[in-house]
């Protein structure tokens, strides 16, 4: 029986094209020695002094024959709309098929300034300039490196690691923390499992995805070395456990929960720093040996741009407002070493472009990007925020979906999305933090995410 060449490529090509497939690229993005670490303020001026563990790129491709998505987990604090979208366009620039580019941040305060909130770590302009397309060459090549893959996947015990900052404020020395069997006194308020998704092919691991809630801010700033924090230099020692497989570490709801040490001297946060990172690499060690293989025979993803309602603020207001900033600085004796000064500093800036910003269109035009992700039996819905671990317990007791992760951090800054609890006390995160970045503190976060995520995850 003759066998048309044709017609048989014609069909492998058909197979293939329906074919799921996966593929993991690492790119370095580590900074020279001396730029300015972001995420504590204002003005601390935390130039770096030596590079603890390299700052990576993580991409997963993966692609149905139709639609392919990337997925970057980066080193770094936050990502500015600009670099997100430089990114994209790179990537669209090369590869011509339809692809959806989401840029996801770990949240490390030991890495560059990305993104720029006025007094929190000055941006480093070349820096930023070259990272749209290292970004670009870790997608493309993952896209490459795209083939065949069985993923498998694990919800592991993850414990010591954090505490809810604001539901229980208890700060211990170092000597408590790294005792085996250190737990916060509300463990139910943390994350106390991680995820873990495992994907081999040909009998080997080419990469691995893990997912947890908590701010990394084992090194605060008192500390000065360059590294991704406990989840980068866990992910970086699983990776050297696991020769040419790409690990991706995914940030969940972390706005309301710290690491267990926080706002240390150097000296003992870097050692509590291989304490806490050993605990995660525990977890996700015992996570890749326990997962267990899932079907994924179905990909898709969705994206949609919300604009959250923003509580009502006087322009008049806001003037009084900066008056009373502004006069700190005439005051006989004001100086610069006072943080209360530093600190008008950032308010003042940001609050002539939030007056500005009202009386051109208040700040009405502004939305938020959300993404969500649906791959066997998990889900994966990403957010600009710093969630709150309520709104994500609220996402997963609605979604439709076995395993739901809600990602912070994700292609752009919006702040913080606080509970409703937290946001009526008002205080850092519901009022403080949209004064530092220039906007209106949310009037509902907490029921429009819940309602926002829940809507686009209609359509996978």
């Amino acid at each position: 029986m003759k066998t048309n060449k044709k017609a048989f490529i014609a069909h492998i090509r058909a197979r293939e094209d329906k074919m799921i497939r996966f593929g993991f690229s690492k790119t370095d993005i580590t900074p020279r020695v001396g730029v300015e670490l972001s995420g504590f303020g204002p003005y601390w001026h935390r130039q770096s002094i030596a590079v603890r563990d390299r700052l990576s790129a993580k991409a997963m491709a993966l692609t149905n024959g139709k639609r392919t998505v990337v997925l970057l987990s980066l080193d770094l604090l936050l990502i500015s709309r600009e670099i997100t979208d430089k990114t994209r366009k790179l990537v669209a620039d090369k590869y011509s098929e339809p692809c959806d580019v989401i840029i996801h941040c770990t949240h490390t305060h030991s890495g560059p300034a990305v993104y720029g909130i006025e007094g929190w770590g000055e941006i480093d302009v070349p820096y930023c300039e070259l990272l749209p397309n290292r970004l670009a060459e870790a997608c493309l090549e993952a896209i490459q490196n795209m083939k065949e893959a069985t993923v498998s996947h694990a919800e592991v015990p993850c414990v010591g690691i954090g505490f809810n900052r604001e539901y229980d404020k208890v700060e211990q020395p170092i000597e408590t923390v790294i005792r085996d069997d250190w737990r916060p006194a509300k463990p139910e308020l943390t994350e106390t499992t991680c995820h873990v998704l495992k994907f081999e092919s040909d009998g080997k691991m080419i990469g691995f995805i893990s997912h947890f809630g908590c701010h990394p801010v084992v090194c605060c700033r008192q500390t000065r070395y360059i590294h991704g924090d406990y989840c980068g230099v866990a992910t970086n020692i699983l990776e050297s456990e696991n020769p040419g497989a790409v690990g991706l570490f995914l940030q969940g709801a972390l706005g309301d929960v710290d690491s267990c040490f926080v706002h240390k001297p150097e000296k003992e946060s870097l050692e509590a720093l291989d304490v806490i990172a050993a605990r995660y690499v525990k977890a996700v060690r015992e996570g890749l040996k326990q997962a267990k293989p899932v079907t994924i025979d179905k990909i898709s993803s969705a994206a949609s741009r919300v604009n959250f309602s923003r509580k009502n603020l006087d322009v008049e207001t806001l003037k009084k407002l900066l008056a009373e900033k502004e006069n700190l600085f005439a005051q006989k004796g004001a100086s610069d070493e006072d943080r209360n000064v530093r600190m008008s500093g950032v308010y003042v800036t940001n609050l002539r472009k939030l007056i500005a910003r009202m009386e051109k269109d208040g700040f009405k035009n502004d939305t938020a990007e959300l993404n969500a992700l649906h791959m066997g039996p998990i889900a994966i819905l990403t957010t600009p925020f710093e969630v709150f671990q309520a709104i994500k317990n609220d996402v997963r007791k609605q979604s439709k979906f076995k395993n739901t992760w809600v990602l912070s951090v994700t292609n752009e800054c919006k702040g913080y999305a606080p509970d409703d609890t937290t946001a009526k006390r008002g205080g850092y995160a519901a009022e403080q933090v949209p004064m530092m970045i220039g906007e209106p503190p949310y009037a509902d976060i907490h029921g429009e995410l819940v309602k926002a995520l829940i809507e686009l995850e209609k359509k996978l």
